[in-house]
């Protein structure tokens, strides 16, 4: 049975002038049954706040701090940008002691190896994975009616539809990674869950990655002006 790792938002219900709360968690269910918090997850905040982190996260770099406890008394791992350039960004993901436990790369669709965003995933002393963002069958589906949902887009800018009844569908999302002939990781962009195929397959890195994943998904949860 393989982990299943969720990622959603908490509302803030901290009283008046008490430190700003852990605004996301991830959530691992190990069965069909529900899911527990596994981790909090929010930016870690270079010198010049938020303006100086959202000017970064343009050239894909991206920070973030996972901890076991919304009061942050025990961190469980962090994410850095190693590189970020030229639509290629590599991050790695520290344990609580600085322990590495694994590197992401991201490739740019048509930035790197293919007209596919690329994801490749390296686990201390395992195989690399490499998983592409959505199935060429629907990526050729998606552009061929992309000339009718422009033309839907402009039809509900003009009859004032709301942004979230109208407007170009989301392209094809969905990742399955590639490893010696085995499939340890798999995103489903239903319900945007992460699954852990791969038996011991760290928790820790496993909810990095998601944090990762939906940081470059549409309305990223980390981009937020304050």
């Amino acid at each position: 049975m393989s982990d299943v790792m969720t990622m959603r938002a908490v509302p803030d219900r901290s009283p008046e002038g008490a430190p700003a709360p852990v605004t996301h968690v991830i959530d691992v269910a190990g069965g069909p049954g529900p899911g527990q918090v596994f981790a909090y997850v929010e930016r870690e905040l270079p010198a010049g706040g938020v303006p100086a982190y959202r000017a970064a996260r343009s050239s894909g770099a991206r920070s973030f701090v996972l901890w076991a406890d919304p009061d942050r008394r025990e961190q469980l791992a962090r994410v850095v940008t190693v590189s970020a350039d030229g639509g290629v960004a590599a991050f790695q993901v520290l344990g609580a002691h600085g322990e590495l436990l694994g590197t992401v790369v991201r490739e740019k669709a048509l930035r790197g190896k293919g007209w596919r965003t690329r994801w490749t995933v390296v686990p201390p002393g395992g195989p690399e994975a490499v998983g592409f963002k959505g199935r060429i069958g629907w990526w050729c589906m998606w552009w061929l009616l992309l000339p009718l949902q422009m033309f839907i887009l402009v039809f509900t800018v003009l009859d004032g539809t709301p942004n979230n009844e109208g407007g170009v569908a989301r392209g094809p999302r969905r990742i399955r990674w590639r490893a010696g002939g085995q499939l340890p990781l798999e995103f489903r962009s239903r319900g945007d869950r992460l699954h852990l195929h791969a038996p011991g397959f760290d928790r820790r890195f496993g909810a990095a990655l998601i944090a990762l994943l939906r940081s470059f998904n549409t309305g990223a949860w980390d981009d937020r002006k304050k």
